[in-house]
């Protein structure tokens, strides 16, 4: 019985599974697979079985998904605009097509989140997130494994280095160096390199 629902989960997401291993861009979706995978401590491997778990169970992973398929051709921009049709992404989450995002991106409810800057590998964003301009100065620029809690705002021109946390609600006007954990409206850094610190 298991079997069958194996082979009817494989024909119905066949079309998707055509555009992950053949669209020209497995590589950097596979491993936001496994990063997926990972963080949703699922035992699943990263092949087409995690693929379709992760792809059905996780509607902020389709967002992503599209996202890389839109990197691509035209072809895969048209065919992600057909597959968005049949596979509905999450609604509230809005990810700029203009964003250069590095492999990895691990996005947790994606509930009313809007991501709109260049982002390094392995970063993790929460639910009610905003990142994008405040003004025409530009966006922001977030480092490899930086988190992003809940509520959060990183707004304008700015950076957030390697190995930052900034916490639920803060608001980032600044930037904020790496190894750091920032706090609070407006956002000042609380620890370095795990060390507290008094004042930022």
């Amino acid at each position: 019985m298991r079997t069958i629902f194996v082979i009817l989960a494989i024909l119905y997401y066949f079309p998707v599974l055509m555009a992950y291993y053949w669209g020209g861009m497995y590589s950097i979706i596979s491993r936001d697979l496994a990063r997926w995978l990972e963080l949703t401590n699922s035992s699943l491997r990263s092949d087409t079985r995690g693929f379709i778990h992760i792809f059905q169970k996780l509607p902020e992973f389709r967002n992503l998904f599209y996202f890389r398929l839109r990197k691509g051709s035209r072809l895969n921009r048209a065919i992600s605009q057909v597959l968005e049709f049949f596979y509905s992404p999450c609604p509230s989450l809005f990810i700029s097509q203009d964003s250069n995002i590095g492999e990895g991106l691990f996005i947790q409810h994606g509930f009313s989140t809007i991501i709109m800057a260049d982002i390094g590998q392995n970063c993790w964003i929460n639910q009610q997130v905003s990142i994008g301009y405040k003004d025409r100065s530009g966006r922001p620029t977030l480092g490899d494994n930086v988190r992003i809690g809940a509520g959060a705002k990183v707004l304008g021109h700015l950076s957030i280095g390697d190995r930052s946390t900034i916490g639920a609600n803060a608001v980032v006007t600044k930037d904020i160096p790496s190894g750091c954990v920032a706090v609070g409206v407006p956002a000042r850094v609380i620890k370095r390199d795990g060390q507290r610190v008094e004042s930022e």
